[in-house]
């Protein structure tokens, strides 16, 4: 990347702020677009980054924001605006016209999909469809597809609860397998393309765990961790549904994509695994057990 050219980083949740934690290590310059300039806003400015407001549906913002930039991280929470934003990056990233790199993050779901397969979630959807217009922008794009985070609440929260309750994992995940990936795996494999991006462009990189496990070979992972029995425990997806996922009060869009996750885990759509973290970051994804294990007093409370 362009000497004191900054990376801009347009999605600084979980796996943008670390990546923009990894790029300042290496003393990158770093410019962060965020919609509030809020306590989450003033950590990023600790951390030697530029922070700018803007809104990835807002063509301006977007243009200000990419005053100077070389590189781009592109990435939304789940949002029923994730095509537009990336429409909206795409046609600015083009008429701006010096971008050595636009790191996309999609979602691995997105290699097993086709123009009309129906099967998976409207959010999948949308990063299928972003794909394609990134690809038909002509900008340099890389783009990077992992698998379910171990950080989402599904891995974390929800388990933490069970495992103190009953000693359990309760999910409706069946005997399908699965390899979730950890957060700050995708983002050691996002700030190496960031760094250099010239070998990268025009790739896909599909991020897993090592191994691929079925739900009850997860739970002896996390008792392995914990030190303390786990047992899986399949509950029915409508059941899941209606007792737990519909509790949290998530907007409909989410939870569409979280109950269509549960039902391809069910059908063996996530039994995937790809060495590409360690190929391209030199140290290997972590194991579930190890993910657990630095969080052991979150699980046990």
């Amino acid at each position: 990347m362009a000497a004191n050219h900054p990376a801009l980083i347009a999605g600084a949740g979980g796996v943008g702020r670390k990546v923009v934690e990894r790029l300042r290590a290496h003393d990158v310059p770093v410019r962060v677009m965020v919609r509030r300039d809020d306590d989450r806003a003033a950590r990023l400015r600790a951390l030697g980054a530029e922070v700018v407001l803007g809104d990835l549906t807002r063509p301006e913002t977007v243009a200000t924001a990419l005053e100077g930039a070389r590189s781009m991280y592109f990435a939304m929470p789940v949002s029923p605006d994730h095509l537009l934003a990336a429409t909206v990056v795409a046609s600015v990233a083009r008429q701006h016209g010096t971008l050595d790199a636009l790191v996309d993050l999609s979602q691995m779901t997105v290699s097993q999909m086709t123009a009309t397969s129906t099967a998976e979630s409207r959010q999948q959807r949308l990063h299928w469809l972003a794909e394609q217009v990134f690809d038909w922008s002509g900008l340099p794009v890389v783009h990077v597809r992992p698998t379910s985070f171990l950080d989402n609440p599904l891995f974390t929260m929800l388990p933490a609860q069970t495992i103190r309750a009953r000693g359990t994992i309760e999910l409706p995940f069946g005997a399908g397998r699965t390899s979730p990936v950890a957060v700050d795996d995708v983002a050691r494999v996002i700030a190496t393309v960031l760094r250099e991006p010239a070998p990268h462009v025009g790739r896909v990189y599909e991020l897993t765990g090592p191994r691929t496990a079925d739900m009850t070979e997860m739970a002896e992972a996390f008792s392995k961790a914990l030190g303390r029995p786990v047992s899986y425990v399949d509950v029915p997806l409508e059941q899941w549904r209606e007792e737990v996922l519909s509790t949290i009060g998530l907007p409909s869009h989410i939870e569409q994509h979280i109950v269509t996750m549960c039902r391809l885990h069910q059908e063996n759509r996530y039994d995937r695994a790809s060495d590409d973290v360690e190929r391209l970051t030199g140290a290997p994804a972590r194991t579930i057990e190890e993910f657990v294990a630095a969080r052991k007093d979150f699980y046990l409370g």
